[in-house]
């Protein structure tokens, strides 16, 4: 998502765990049948300064279990950046964007090379960038100025990049091995919402089980987009529609098409949707959410990222953990 919030508040110290907690709303029945908790153990892994402009926006796990996050680099005029967090909890900085610059989805590829998206005014910078593993940054494809890059997410193949552009509702077709970036996919589907007040359409965006699955913030809608044989889209399915504010999201694992769904300011809730398209509430505010933008699973853990835009701006990265005997009961859907 873009925003330049201006309001800043002093800096939040690192921090390692708060007091856990358990959405009462999880608690929810679903068509009738009592369910456990989804989401249990709530706690607050790691707090930002969001007066410095480390608001987190995206987050990949990388096989030791650290995680990429990209940060949006708000309030304007502070730089945007890319870091990596130790499971000790330490962090270091990967990337040093420019400022006015946001740093939105990341991804990583088999051989450990990390790329993202960086949304400018700039042509020169606007565009898919990677870093290898103990290289520099490198613009990898531009991207129209005039978008907005957001999701990104790579192929099991590791050929193919598809990031989203919020702004022109397109997933652009990006090749690992350089080259132009190409429209892939673009239609109403993907489109903001011309009455809404962001204009925000296609935003996280993940490759899963043969399909390019996005989400679109305005009209509050997960998609699945098959990838046919010759890489082209087949036919838009939409899995949910009733998921207002929703940003990016993660999968249970590899093999189930349980989803775990951030909905951003105003809705701040994080929501499971179910194989078989029903959508339940999982965390709420009175969780701690703060403008969730995106999630991540790792095993049984959950991590949410929290832009904390509104004040008290409580940017941070939470860290649940996914009951999984609350999801059997949910049948596969595709």
């Amino acid at each position: 998502m873009r925003f330049t919030h201006a309001a800043a508040i002093p800096a939040l110290a690192a921090a390692l765990v708060s007091t856990p907690s358990v959405s009462a709303s999880a608690s929810a029945a679903i068509g009738g049948d009592r369910t456990q908790p989804v989401i249990t153990q709530v706690r607050t892994a790691t707090a930002f300064d969001f007066a410095s402009g480390d608001s987190p926006e995206n987050v990949t796990v990388h096989p030791d279990g650290s995680l990429a996050v990209s940060m949006l680099g708000v309030p304007a005029n502070k730089p945007p950046k890319l870091v990596r967090i130790a499971t000790s909890g330490q962090r270091t900085t990967l990337v040093v964007g420019h400022e006015g610059d946001q740093i939105t989805g990341n991804t990583r590829g088999s051989d450990g090379t990390v790329y993202y998206n960086v949304d400018s005014d700039d042509g020169s910078r606007a565009g898919v960038w990677k870093l290898a593993p103990h290289g520099r940054p490198q613009r990898l494809a531009a991207l129209p100025a005039g978008g907005l890059p957001n999701g990104l997410a790579i192929d099991p193949a590791g050929r193919t990049l598809y990031a989203a552009d919020s702004l022109n509702g397109t997933v652009w077709a990006v090749p690992v091995s350089g080259g132009a970036a190409k429209a892939w996919l673009t239609g109403p589907e993907l489109a903001p919402d011309p009455q809404a007040s962001l204009k925000l359409g296609v935003n996280g965006v993940r490759f899963h089980q043969g399909a390019v699955w996005v989400s679109n913030f305005d009209q509050g809608t997960l998609l699945r987009i098959p990838v046919t044989a010759h890489k082209a889209p087949g036919p838009i399915q939409t899995v949910a529609d009733k998921l207002p504010d929703i940003d990016d999201f993660s999968f249970l694992n590899d093999r189930s098409d349980t989803v775990f769904a951030a909905q951003n300011d105003p809705t701040d809730r994080v929501s499971v949707v179910h194989p078989n398209g029903t959508t339940q509430t999982a965390l709420t505010v009175d969780d701690g959410l703060a403008s969730p933008t995106t999630t991540a699973v790792r095993g049984n853990r959950l991590f949410i990222a929290h832009a904390g835009f509104n004040a008290p701006h409580d940017a941070k990265l939470q860290r649940g953990t996914i009951n999984l005997g609350a999801l059997i009961a949910h049948p596969r859907h595709h």
